[in-house]
């Protein structure tokens, strides 16, 4: 994941939860949902060497252009 995640740009990129049992560390063995999206902002944000808050703006514009959110 962490070579997919680093090839790919942050302005491709969309958080999500969509996989109830791909909860990320340190939560595995509970079943996903939205309270673990800032793991996966930190994770990325890791592997890109930007702060959370730089991924978590950039993933939020993301899915409104996806969906056409004003």
């Amino acid at each position: 994941a962490a070579k997919a995640i680093s090839a790919l740009p942050l302005e491709s990129i969309v958080l999500e939860t969509d996989c109830p049992y791909m909860t990320p560390v340190p939560f595995r063995g509970k079943r996903c949902d939205s309270r673990y999206v800032y793991r996966m902002a930190e994770t990325i944000a890791e592997i890109k060497g930007l702060t959370p808050a730089e991924v978590e703006q950039a993933t939020t514009e993301n899915g409104k252009a996806l969906f056409a959110i004003p």
